[in-house]
């Protein structure tokens, strides 16, 4: 059992060299050279990982305190095996899909270990329940407004900045050493505390700019099958040499023309061997020979007025008509009588109130 730690502590240090190896390499992305390199750290990490599962060095039992300070760097086993995992070059859509599902999935139990140990700030925290709310939505700042946006992307690379500067600082003091080993024990412990809270803060902003190299992943067009990429070209060769009497062009050489005039219109597969015209029945042709080339009106003014006025498309009353008065009817008594009764009234009414009398506002 002794050996164990030795050689997770081993394997460990040749992981992280390995990784400040690619991060600090001069080889193209695309090389085969820096392919081994990135996939060589990924298999340290991986034999890393196994090796804590067997150990069970980390237990939702615990608490920090309970953790070691040598044991604090291990917290970021899968945080960079995330980052080294996005690194690996891929040739199609499909296996960069696949990568990137293998890094949100390190990302997530980063963060799950790190809040299992209460190493979560508050702020930190309310950004895990809005991930694990909606993961594939994910954004750090949460607003479609563009001045807030921008805002919050400038507090993020001041956070960024200020927790970079705090973990090189801590890590130039001469109390650090060289590590848990030769170090002071506060002062490392600090030191691997300062940088989980950098690579959690480091760990969001990943998460957010996956789920946008993902939507542009989901709209790119699916490649062709390679039975299907290969029927293509053949097909665009042919079309290229003229082959089985198809081509591109609309006006055919003169002696092909010739060559197939008076034959069948088409093959048996369908492709047209000459010219032709749908035209219609003889009927229908004879009626189109002394039209206009303009379309002729279909009802006369008078017609469309009255049809306008049965749909309710024409509103009658207003104007000269308004102040026509319909002549009275002589034999309807009852009606006279009210009118003779009305304008009674209306003098009683004016009789008893004079012209101006009720209007006492602007009287001095």
């Amino acid at each position: 059992m002794d050996d164990n730690p030795t050689s997770l502590k081993a394997l460990f240090s040749s992981a992280e060299e390995k990784r400040l190896a690619v991060e600090s390499s001069r080889y193209p992305p695309n090389s085969p050279e820096y392919n081994d390199a990135v996939s060589s750290a990924i298999q340290n990490y991986q034999t890393c990982l196994s090796q804590i599962s067997s150990l069970s060095l980390f237990s939702p039992n615990e608490t920090l305190e309970d953790l070691s300070t040598s044991e604090l760097p291990y917290l970021l086993t899968n945080f960079h095996l995330a980052e080294l995992t996005q690194r690996l070059p891929t040739a199609s859509l499909q296996d960069r899909k696949r990568l990137l599902i293998a890094a949100r999935d390190a990302y997530e139990r980063y963060l799950h270990l790190s809040d299992s140990y209460d190493l979560l700030s508050p702020p930190y925290k309310k950004l895990l329940e809005r991930y694990t709310d909606a993961p594939l939505e994910f954004a750090a700042a949460s607003t479609t407004d563009p001045a807030l946006r921008r805002d919050a992307k400038i507090a993020n690379l001041k956070a960024e900045k200020e927790l970079r500067t705090k973990l090189e600082f801590l890590r130039k003091r001469p109390e650090y050493g060289s590590g848990a080993d030769g170090g002071d024990e506060e002062v490392v412990r600090q030191t691997h505390l300062a940088h989980l809270a950098f690579s959690t803060h480091m760990t969001f902003q990943a998460l957010e700019s996956l789920n946008r190299e993902w939507d542009i992943l989901r709209q790119a067009p699916e490649p062709l099958l390679p039975g299907a990429q290969e029927a293509s070209e053949e097909d665009a060769r042919r079309r290229a040499a003229g082959q089985d009497g198809y081509s591109d062009k609309l006006d055919q050489p003169l002696r092909r023309l010739q060559s197939v005039m008076g034959g069948p219109l088409l093959t048996k597969q369908g492709k047209p061997l000459q010219p032709f015209t749908l035209l219609g029945n003889r009927q229908d042709l004879a009626k189109g020979v002394f039209r206009p080339g303009h379309n002729l009106p279909t009802m006369t003014i008078d017609e469309y007025l009255e049809e306008e006025k049965k749909r309710g498309g024409i509103i009658e009353g207003g104007g000269e008509a308004s102040g026509r008065r319909p002549e009275p009817d002589e034999d309807n008594y009852e009606k006279a009588d009210a009118e003779t009764l009305k304008a009674r009234e209306w003098d009683e009414f004016k009789e008893a109130n004079h012209r101006g009398s009720g209007n006492t506002l602007n009287r001095g």
